[in-house]
């Protein structure tokens, strides 16, 4: 197919009003595939580290060596975009994301493994900005939040549901079962995407193979800072103090080099890794401060919550996950339902809601304990997830809507980078939380108060995301664009 006959203008003639539902389908369905690699892997991890004989710590990077790649890589879409257009970005992140699959199955050295999961983690990035930016140039204003809710609901499936299907797959074939099952949907993304995908960049215009080239000084200063911010977590929470203190510090240095070089590659006239002129628009810097809080409290409440049924209320795995799973598919629900509502009401007031029901169900945790009614567990967890259906499909258009057409790209991946940067910090926060609180009951832990005093350290432990979550809410409330910001049209006709 040549560029001209996969080009916007051609494709839209051909399929008419559809074709935006077309387009956003065949980037769901790969983005599905790279949201499923990321949490299918940690029902392998016991099975796999068995099979390498590894230990925690080793067996851990599985995990982190994705979130890292993944986080890191999402700075990268505006300008592969830009440069190769969405079909050679979105295909060129599937290839990379099907041969972690394939590579991660076959493999006979852990090496290899960790190298299949890094592969997955930088196709999971440069993927998950892309389909904001469709939805922001592909639809009309009233018609980008039910976009967004339709998109939403099909990405939350796969976290909810790939968990149950990996442990029924582990059971019957083994760990490199997980690594395949993304094979399937990676090869149905390539087929939609040959057919629907156009092979010009945002707004319609054609990729620009000879522009500059990508801020590689940029992207080292960012990975360096990302790895020394989650290594120094990492070893504050069960490490030496001096070591984590050396790494947070590094994580400081880079990030301060990593502003300045950003802002002197703008002041030059080249192309930045992150556009700084976003954080002029007050709702987008507010927003990225929720997207950070969100993600500190999504992926440390995902983390924090088995762990609390499991050790502090002593119920099993299989419960564990028969209480997780109702939650899921009512969250999938509510983000069909909240984004319709997002076309009509502001999305500042949806994201407001959502943080404070989200805050309450973490809030109401403090009052669970071993006679607690497993009813009341599973109401509090979908409590929880209805805040979550609230905040998903409008915090990006809240954030993104006031930006200048030229920087919607740029928008989406920052706004990404920073929500899964706060997944990370999460996951940590909530260990190192956790631990001092279990330390602090320390002197009940030896007798027979042992289990109300584990519970009680997981209650003080939920209230810290109790108050994230408040301080997200003040954040959300400044959503609303303000005078001096610029209101962008919309639409793929401009």
């Amino acid at each position: 197919m040549t560029e001209g006959s996969g080009s916007l203008a051609v494709l839209r003639e051909r399929y008419g009003e559809r074709y935006r539902w077309l387009v956003l389908l065949s980037v769901m369905v790969g983005t599905m595939a790279s949201i499923m690699s990321s949490t299918i892997v940690n029902v392998a991890i016991p099975d796999m580290s068995h099979f390498f004989t590894l230990g925690q710590e080793r067996a851990q990077w599985v995990t982190s060596g994705f979130m890292v790649a993944t986080t890191v890589s999402m700075l990268t879409t505006p300008w592969l975009l830009s440069r190769y257009g969405y079909r050679a970005t979105y295909v060129g992140a599937m290839l990379l994301l099907l041969a972690g699959g394939v590579v991660g199955g076959f493999a006979r050295d852990f090496g290899l493994v960790l190298a299949a999961r890094v592969a997955e983690g930088l196709a999971a990035g440069v993927v998950q900005p892309i389909p904001a930016v469709i939805i922001l140039y592909a639809f009309r204003p009233h018609e980008q939040g039910r976009a967004s809710g339709i998109f939403g609901m099909g990405v939350v499936l796969a976290p909810a549901i790939g968990p149950s299907i990996g442990g029924l797959l582990v059971n019957a074939f083994g760990w490199r079962s997980i690594f395949f099952m993304v094979v399937p949907l990676c090869l149905l993304s390539i087929a939609l995407a040959y057919r629907f995908v156009p092979t010009t960049a945002p707004g319609g215009v054609a990729a620009n193979r000879d522009g500059d080239g990508l801020d590689w000084r940029g992207l080292l200063l960012c990975a360096i800072g990302t790895l020394c911010l989650l290594n120094g977590l990492v070893t504050l929470h069960g490490g030496s103090v001096v070591e984590a203190g050396v790494l947070l510090l590094g994580a400081a240095l880079a990030v301060g080099g990593f502003i300045a070089w950003q802002d002197r590659q703008l002041r030059q006239g080249r192309k930045p890794l992150m556009d700084l002129r976003l954080f002029q628009y007050r709702p987008f810097a507010m927003g990225c401060i929720v997207a950070f809080i969100y993600g500190t409290a999504l992926f440390g409440s995902t983390y924090l919550l088995p762990v609390f049924l499991q050790l502090g209320l002593e119920l099993s795995a299989s419960h564990v996950g028969t209480l997780m799973l109702p939650a899921g598919f009512v969250l999938a629900f509510t983000i069909a339902w909240v984004g319709r509502l997002a076309d009509r009401k502001p999305t500042h007031l949806l994201v407001a809601v959502g943080l404070a029901l989200l805050a309450l169900s973490f809030g109401l945790m403090v009052f669970v304990g071993l006679g607690t009614s497993l009813w009341f567990l599973v109401a509090l967890v979908i409590l929880g997830r209805i805040g979550l259906g609230f905040i998903l499909p409008s915090l990006n258009l809240g954030a993104m809507r006031p930006l200048d057409r030229s920087l919607i790209s740029q928008g989406s991946s920052t706004i990404g980078f920073v929500r899964m940067l706060g997944g990370a910090t999460g996951v940590s926060l909530c260990g190192i939380v956790l631990e001092w609180r279990l330390g602090a009951h320390s002197a009940a832990l030896s007798d027979v108060a042992s289990s109300s005093a584990r519970i009680a350290a997981f209650g003080e432990t939920f209230l810290m995301l109790m108050l994230l979550c408040g301080l997200a809410l003040l954040a959300a409330w400044r959503l609303r664009p303000s005078a001096s910001d610029k209101t962008v049209s919309h639409g793929l006709h401009h």
